[in-house]
C-alpha cells in the first residue's frame, strides 16, 4: 500500500489508517478472533497505522487494540486521544496525566506515537465543548510537557467545531496533525464551495494544514456509513449516526448519498463506498485517510478502493457538478 509523509513528523503513514471506532464497530463489539484476524491482514497488507480512543467502547477497543497487536510493535504507528469533561476542565494536567497512563496500560506499550484532542471546540451546544483560548492557553502547555518527556511522540486534534478555532488551532504551530472531516457530502476542508452549500464550511482547512506542515487524517469518509447509499446498517456498527459537517440527520445524508450512483453506472467505480474512499484519496494533501469496519470483508474492499488509487478529472468534475447541486 502506499504511503504518504505524515507533514512534519517524518512519519511515512499507510494511505489507510485502521479506524477503531464504534461507528464500524469490529474493535468494540466484534469477537477477539475477528478482530485479531483483521489487524493481522491489515499489518499483512501494508496499514501501519491504528487508531483508536478511550471513548470508542468506553475503553474496550484500547484493550482489543492492545491484545490484537500483539508483542511485535516495529513499524506501527498507534495513536489515541482525550476528551475532556467538564469536570475534567479543571484539572487539565491530572485528567490528562490518568487519562494517558490508562490508555498506555491497555495499549501495552510505553508511548503513544500520536496524541489528539477529542473535544468539539467553540460550540456550546455540544456536550464536550471546550473554547480555543482554553486549549492553547491550558490543554497545550500540558500536552507540549508530555511530547518533551517523550510519552507521546506527537500531538494531534480532532477538527470537530467552529471553523474559525479550528484554523486558529493549526495557526499556534505546536499541532503535528489534525483529523479533519472530508468526503463526498463534505467537500469544505479539500476546496472552496458556494455560500448556499448545505453544511459547515471548514473553509478549505487542508489546504491551512499543509501550509503549516501538518499531518492530515481524514476522517468520516463514508460519513458514519451513509455513503454506502443505504440505512441500512451492520449489527456490530453504531445504529444512530449523528453527521458531522453534512446533512441534518443521518437520513438525509443518505438521499445525498444516492445522487452519486450515476458515477458507479457510468464506471468510475464498482460501488458508491469505493466512490467515497477514491474521491477522498484523489485530495493530495491528506495524508491518510481512516475508515471504520465492522467486517474483514469490509477491510478487504476498503484496500481494494484505496489501491486502485485516485479518481480521473472527468469524474471529480461530475461529482463537483452533483455537488453544487445539493
Amino acid at each position: 500500500m502506499e504511503k504518504r509523509l505524515f507533514g512534519r513528523t517524518g512519519l511515512e503513514i499507510s494511505l489507510l489508517t485502521f479506524g477503531c471506532g464504534a461507528v464500524g464497530g469490529l474493535m468494540t463489539k466484534g469477537t477477539s478472533r475477528d478482530q485479531d484476524r483483521a489487524v493481522d491482514w491489515a499489518r499483512d497488507n501494508g496499514i501501519n497505522h491504528f487508531d483508536t480512543a478511550p471513548s470508542y467502547g468506553d475503553t474496550v477497543s484500547e484493550s482489543n487494540l492492545g491484545r490484537a497487536l500483539g508483542q511485535n510493535r516495529s513499524d506501527i504507528i498507534v495513536s489515541t486521544k482525550i476528551g475532556f469533561s467538564k469536570d475534567e476542565l479543571e484539572d487539565i494536567q491530572g485528567a490528562t496525566q490518568k487519562s494517558l497512563e490508562a490508555s498506555l496500560k491497555r495499549l501495552r506499550q510505553d508511548y503513544v506515537d500520536i496524541f489528539q484532542l477529542h473535544n468539539t471546540l467553540d460550540d456550546t451546544s455540544a456536550p464536550d465543548s471546550i473554547s480555543v483560548h482554553q486549549v492553547i492557553n491550558d490543554v497545550l502547555p500540558v500536552f507540549i510537557k508530555l511530547r518533551e518527556k517523550g510519552i507521546v511522540r506527537y500531538l494531534g486534534f480532532t477538527a470537530k467545531g467552529k471553523t474559525e478555532s479550528l484554523h486558529a488551532l493549526v495557526e499556534t504551530g505546536e499541532f503535528d496533525s489534525s483529523q479533519v472531516f472530508y468526503n463526498l457530502l463534505t467537500p469544505t476542508a479539500g476546496e472552496e464551495v458556494s455560500s448556499n452549500f448545505p453544511g459547515q464550511d471548514y473553509k478549505q482547512l487542508l489546504n491551512n494544514c499543509e501550509r503549516h506542515n501538518m499531518g492530515s487524517i481524514g476522517v468520516r469518509i463514508l460519513a458514519g456509513g451513509a455513503l454506502s447509499g443505504t440505512e441500512t446498517r451492520h449489527p456490530l456498527s453504531m445504529q444512530d449516526v449523528a453527521p458531522i459537517g453534512s446533512g441534518i440527520d443521518y437520513k438525509t445524508d443518505v438521499s445525498r448519498a444516492v445522487h452519486f450512483e450515476t458515477l458507479v453506472k457510468e464506471g468510475y467505480a464498482v460501488d458508491l463506498p469505493e466512490l467515497a474512499i477514491r474521491y477522498a484519496v484523489s485530495n493530495s494533501n491528506l495524508s491518510t485517510i481512516e475508515v471504520g469496519i465492522a467486517t474483514n470483508e469490509e477491510l478487504m474492499g476498503a484496500v481494494k478502493s484505496v489501491n486502485c488509487g485516485a479518481l480521473s478529472s472527468q469524474a471529480l468534475t461530475k461529482i463537483r457538478r452533483i455537488q453544487n447541486n445539493f
